[in-house]
């Protein structure tokens, strides 16, 4: 888009790039367009990270109205809203999700900030009609992030627990039912306006490519109907807190005066099992899990301070918190313990003295609470700040980690990138090229079919007008047709990379296709 294609009929490399909607995509072209073109990741990440934001945010509000009217919320008003936005904005797939730029986080932050506009516009005694439409603009964002995906994941399991196990909720609809017309009208407008434009433009690639992608549903990245159980353990810091709070036998007396516990454990329960049911699985997919999760935590981590703070707080409360702040302590231990063990670059030095310090008060404080009786406020504080720690000081080792395994001194496609003698030539390949090497390329690699017909009768003969680099999964001078050969043309090999850190990754050849009497750069 920013090098000069179109950004209503995205394309990649030369060819349509029609499998994910586009907002995404705008947003970080509209910052390379602000600040120039780059290839920091992290700056392009800015738009994902602003997303992830937003998300705390919009569920902050939306836990607000949730619990606004109930008794708890009398006692320290805000306070659940808050402590749900803390937890969110802590867990660790909400974290990794946002940093690494996926779609999925554009699609569920506007989604649940769609989710709070029409909760607090039904909830309005009067008109309610810029809640309502606001809650369809961004509704609509949301299609255009990754269609509807969290229309099935977020938005359907919300309403249906919200309207069917709540009858006054429906009442509300009723009495906002114009409004709430005009909010589902501009979501359908918004979010389908883009693949009607492309399917008005590009029908067939269109029909292709959506045939693929609901195809692909059912047969990549297959995984068993059990494979989101451990859904609870993507809360990172949280993860005994929220498994204890779905036991309805224990948390549900103790938690319905802090939160809407039906409602929170249903749309966590519903989402789960619409999830489970579609054969494509991956981690990242149980984003729409973590917002009805951290509403269970706050109100679990409420009812504690309640029952701790007026000394009426059970053995198995108590328990429970000493479990957690064991955890906790194991952790503090764990990490910097860790950096001395990895023989990694980075993990010794000022990183790891940082963390002895700061996960040794952090630990030493938890170890204070266990001693006494443990205050969950003082478990919450130690939670948010081990994790703030660990993102400080260990997120930025991550890279490293990450390639722990690589092959020191292996060529790479931005290697190629600096051949003097191939910049000025036009690059094409003989076989797809993955977009993480065309992102690396820095330029445009598009496919050539090499006619089997003599070059020079054919339609793509002027490309050989001048030397071209061919980029080739296969030996190059195999790849030229006898037609072409007879011509006087040949392709010498110059150069050469791998696809990843590691030879088992796989290579590539390059060369330089000339014409016999035509003289090399």
């Amino acid at each position: 888009m920013v090098a000069g294609g179109s950004w209503l009929i995205p394309t990649m490399n030369g060819e349509l790039r029609l499998a994910k909607p586009p907002f995404p995509t705008w947003a970080v072209a509209a910052l390379q367009k602000l600040v120039g073109p780059t290839e920091n990741l992290a700056l392009l990440r800015l738009p994902a990270a602003f997303a992830a934001t937003l998300l705390v945010l919009f569920f902050w509000g939306l836990a607000r109205e949730l619990t606004r009217h109930l008794p708890g919320d009398a006692e320290d008003s805000g306070r659940t809203a808050w402590l749900g936005a803390l937890v969110l904005a802590s867990s660790l797939l909400v974290i990794t999700t946002g940093r690494e730029g996926q779609w999925d986080i554009f699609a569920v932050s506007m989604m649940v900030g769609a989710l709070w506009l029409l909760v607090k516009g039904w909830q309005r005694a009067g008109q309610a009609w810029g809640w309502l439409a606001g809650a369809g603009v961004l509704g609509g964002l949301s299609l255009l992030s990754k269609g509807p995906v969290a229309l099935y994941t977020v938005l359907f399991p919300f309403l249906l627990i919200y309207l069917v196990g709540y009858p006054q909720h429906r009442q509300h609809v009723r009495r906002h039912l114009p409004g709430t017309l005009l909010g589902l009208g501009l979501l359908l407008g918004i979010g389908c306006s883009w693949p009607w434009y492309i399917y008005q433009h590009v029908a067939p690639a269109a029909v292709t490519v959506a045939r693929t992608e609901i195809s692909s549903w059912g047969e990549r990245h297959v995984k068993p109907f059990w494979f989101y159980a451990p859904f609870a353990a993507f809360t990172g810091i949280w993860a005994l807190v929220a498994l204890v709070s779905l036991v309805w036998p224990y948390a549900r007396p103790r938690v319905q005066r802090y939160i809407p516990y039906a409602l929170a454990l249903g749309w966590v329960l519903i989402s789960l099992l619409l999830l489970s049911l579609v054969p494509e699985k991956k981690e990242r997919y149980m984003l729409p899990l973590m917002p009805p999760l951290a509403l269970l935590v706050a109100g679990l981590i409420r009812y504690w301070e309640a029952a701790v703070a007026a000394k009426r707080s059970t053995r198995s409360d108590l328990t429970l918190l000493r479990v957690w702040g064991g955890i906790l302590l194991v952790v503090c231990l764990a990490v910097p313990v860790a950096l001395f063990v990895i023989d990694l670059p980075g993990t010794k030095g000022a990183r790891l003295w940082a963390s002895v310090v700061v996960f040794g008060v952090v630990g030493a404080y938890v170890l204070r609470q266990l001693v006494r009786l443990p205050r969950p406020t003082a478990l919450t504080g130690a939670s948010l700040t081990g994790m703030a720690a660990l993102l400080i000081l260990l997120l930025p080792f991550y890279p490293v980690w990450e390639r722990r395994r690589d092959t020191v001194g292996l060529r790479q496609m931005r290697d190629i990138r600096r051949h003097v003698a191939l910049q000025s030539m036009r690059w094409v390949s003989l076989d797809t090229l993955h977009v993480k090497q065309v992102w690396a390329a820095g330029r445009a690699v598009p496919i050539w079919h090499l006619p089997p017909t003599s070059p020079i009768s054919s339609p793509q003969g002027a490309v050989t007008a001048g030397p071209v680099a061919v980029f080739s999964a296969a030996p190059l001078q195999s790849r030229l047709p006898l037609a072409w050969r007879q011509a006087g043309f040949r392709i010498t090999q110059v150069d050469s990379f791998y696809l990843g850190g590691k030879k088992e990754s796989g290579y590539w050849m390059v060369g330089i296709l000339n014409r016999l009497g035509t003289k090399k750069p």
